[in-house]
């Protein structure tokens, strides 16, 4: 396609913040109808060419042409007056308000005749036109409907339609499917081709490769603020792109080793939250690592909580090495010996504006106590073998957790449960939303804790990381236990049979 086609062309894109070249003469381009994948490790400039485009930053050499016309983008309300529309990972929806009232918010239309004169919003024809822009996406919502009472699929529909009611001809998509099931990807995908069709360009960022197949039409590669690659789909295979994108070749995405199962080390017999877990019983092993599947809505993190003693139960028991043991907080599980990496490491497992050096010995601090005064020698000497062993990429500890990469920050929450040597460490969806990369540095490390005979629960949405890293697989259906499978029988087909029921349907 020529240059002439293109509806977004960026030049020699540079942009540096102190100490840190993020940009250095990058070009990207996108036509209408396209979807361009925009992929590339944590910090490799993804985010800032993107907000560079939306008009959260400035670009600091470059220039950047809409169909054909060159354009200074001062804020996001130029870019947005231009036709250029972002969809954070985060929503920036008001929870309290109506879908309409956020597909409009700061352009509501005002009511003609004396209204105008009191500047008042016309609720009628505003909820109106924002169920069009809904009905445009296949959005089953009602423009009334609040956003808190939607489900995180609606809730995206809602962001796509308020991109298409400010007319965006250019939409970024920031990991869009980091928190949906597999049935809102679907959803998510028929949207996007929806939009093409419509002449509309996406720019799609993921850390998921099998996306990236399914619905891109070319890949630009980032790696360390420059472009180092692109190509069309045809002619990208996952292999070349992993290349590109970590600068060496990863053969093993997994890095699953062999441990030596033992004995029980952890058993839970029917634990039960009504309403949201019913009835669940496993056993898990020294060394191994246990699987969660399921659909988003099973009850897999609802387990995980009941059993750290975030949410109460309403029945139950769970032994440790044959002990019974009475969890009604995180901090009787802490006692027990388990540990927890949450779904949402920047909510839930850090304090992202304290220092590295704090979060990683934040539910150890008793040790350092001494008479009402902390061994700052010891936390720092603690605090520095975690970043050693897990290779934590900060440039000092005192670095807050906010300036780090998704991946560092994980391994940051990592090295904080690992310095209380727990016996079982529940791990929720560990990878979500980081690169290639640190998967496997994230992968490979289970394995070790594994082999040294911890027991690892997994929870995880991503199919091949289900099916590459478990020892065996707990499949959970509507809250309860649908299967648990060996490594060895399990199969994509055979886990979503039973995630969605049909099994279970098939059998009854």
């Amino acid at each position: 396609m020529s240059e002439q086609d293109m509806i977004l062309r960026m030049e020699n894109i540079c942009k540096a913040f102190p100490g840190v070249q993020a940009l250095n003469h990058v070009d990207f381009e996108a036509a209408p109808g396209e979807v361009v994948a925009l992929v590339g490790e944590n910090g490799a400039g993804k985010s800032t060419l993107m907000k560079i485009l939306c008009g959260a930053y400035r670009k600091d050499t470059g220039r950047i042409f809409l169909h054909g016309r060159e354009v200074e983008i001062e804020n996001p309300y130029h870019a947005q007056k231009l036709g250029i529309a972002i969809i954070y990972q985060e929503f920036n929806l008001t929870p309290n308000q109506s879908a309409a009232a956020n597909i409009f918010i700061a352009r509501e239309p005002r009511q003609r005749g004396l209204g105008r004169f009191f500047n008042c919003v016309d609720r009628r024809r505003m909820e109106q036109e924002a169920q069009v822009h809904l009905n445009r996406v296949g959005a089953r919502v009602p423009a009334t409907a609040l956003i808190r009472n939607l489900s995180v699929a609606q809730q995206q529909m809602v962001e796509v339609a308020k991109a298409l009611a400010v007319d965006a001809r250019i939409i970024i998509m920031d990991e869009p499917t980091s928190a949906l099931g597999e049935d809102e990807v679907e959803t998510l995908f028929e949207i996007i081709s929806t939009l093409k069709k419509q002449g509309i360009a996406i720019i799609f960022i993921t850390h998921r490769l099998e996306e990236v197949f399914r619905i891109a039409d070319r890949v630009v590669v980032l790696r360390d603020g420059q472009r180092v690659g692109s190509m069309t789909i045809s002619e990208a295979t996952p292999e070349k792109v992993i290349h590109l994108m970590v600068g060496r070749e990863l053969t093993d995405m997994f890095h699953k080793e062999s441990a030596e199962i033992g004995e029980p080390l952890m058993r839970v017999q029917g634990l039960t939250r009504r309403g949201v877990v019913e009835d669940v019983s496993f056993t898990l092993r020294r060394g191994e690592i246990l699987g969660f599947a399921g659909l988003v809505g099973a009850g897999r993190t609802d387990t995980a909580r009941l059993i750290f003693g975030v949410d109460r139960k309403d029945a139950g028991e769970i032994w440790i090495e044959g002990k019974q043991v009475h969890i009604k907080s995180p901090v009787d599980a802490v006692e027990a010996g388990i540990g927890l990496v949450p779904e949402d490491r920047g909510l839930q497992g850090l304090v992202l504006k304290l220092p590295v050096q704090e979060n990683i010995v934040l539910p150890s601090l008793d040790k350092y106590a001494r008479g009402g005064w902390v061994d700052q020698r010891s936390l720092l000497h603690t605090a520095a073998s975690y970043v050693d062993k897990l290779n934590i990429r900060t440039p000092h500890l005192r670095q807050k957790a906010m300036f780090l990469s998704g991946g560092n920050q994980q391994k940051v929450v990592l090295a904080k449960w690992l310095a209380l040597n727990p016996k079982v460490l529940i791990m929720d969806e560990p990878t979500r939303g980081i690169d290639v990369g640190a998967k496997a540095e994230v992968h490979a490390l289970m394995s070790q804790l594994a082999r040294a005979g911890m027991g690892i629960i997994m929870i995880s949405s991503e199919m091949p990381e289900i099916l590459g890293m478990s020892d065996r697989i707990l499949v959970m259906h509507e809250g309860r236990v649908a299967a648990i499978l060996d490594r060895a029988e399990a199969t994509q087909e055979k886990i979503m049979a039973y995630a969605s029921g049909e099994i279970n349907k098939n059998s009854a």
